[in-house]
C-alpha cells in the first residue's frame, strides 16, 4: 500500500513558495492542535533545508540582503513600514545604511520573509551624518551668538 504525503522535499521555487503559504496560513491559527504544531515544524524544516541550499546571503549585509528580498518578493518601503511597523523616515534610514535593524525588526523581517534570523542578524557598517556645524558659517548671524554670564 502506497502512502501519500502532503508534504514532501522541496525541488522548486514554485514549490518553496507554496509552502511558505501554507506556513503562514498555519501559524494565523489561532487555537493549534498538535497535529497543526507537527505540520509547521515539519514545514518549517523543509523550508529551512531550501533555504539553506539555494539562498546565498552569506555574501550580503542585511541590508543587501532585505533589498534582495523586497525585489524577489515586488516589495515597496511603503511594504515595509507595515511589516515592521516603523516610519517611512526610519525605513529610509534602516535601507540607507543609517540606523541598524533592532532586535525586533530582525524577527519581524525573518518571521515575513522565512529566513533564518542570522541572515540579519550580522554586523554591517553604517554611515554616519555628517554634523551641522553652524558655529563656523560666517554668513549665518544666527551662529555667532553672544554668551553672557550673570
Amino acid at each position: 500500500m502506497e502512502t501519500i504525503l502532503k508534504y514532501k522535499v522541496i525541488t522548486s521555487r514554485k514549490q518553496y513558495n507554496e509552502y511558505c503559504k501554507d506556513i503562514y496560513s498555519l501559524l494565523n491559527i489561532k487555537n493549534k492542535t498538535k497535529e497543526i504544531n507537527e505540520e509547521i515544524e515539519l514545514l518549517t524544516v523543509l523550508i529551512e533545508k531550501w533555504d539553506n541550499e539555494h539562498n546565498s546571503f552569506s555574501d550580503l549585509d542585511p541590508v543587501q540582503i532585505l533589498k534582495v528580498l523586497m525585489k524577489e518578493n515586488n516589495l515597496t518601503p511603503n511594504d515595509l513600514m507595515e511589516i515592521m511597523d516603523v516610519t517611512k523616515g526610519m525605513v529610509s534610514e534602516i535601507l540607507n545604511y543609517y540606523k541598524g535593524l533592532s532586535k525586533h525588526n530582525i524577527q519581524l523581517l525573518a518571521s515575513h520573509f522565512k529566513v533564518a534570523q542570522e541572515a540579519f542578524n550580522r554586523h554591517y557598517a553604517l554611515k554616519h551624518r555628517p554634523a551641522k556645524d553652524t558655529m563656523h558659517n560666517k554668513n549665518d548671524s544666527k551662529s555667532h551668538k553672544k554668551f553672557e554670564y550673570v
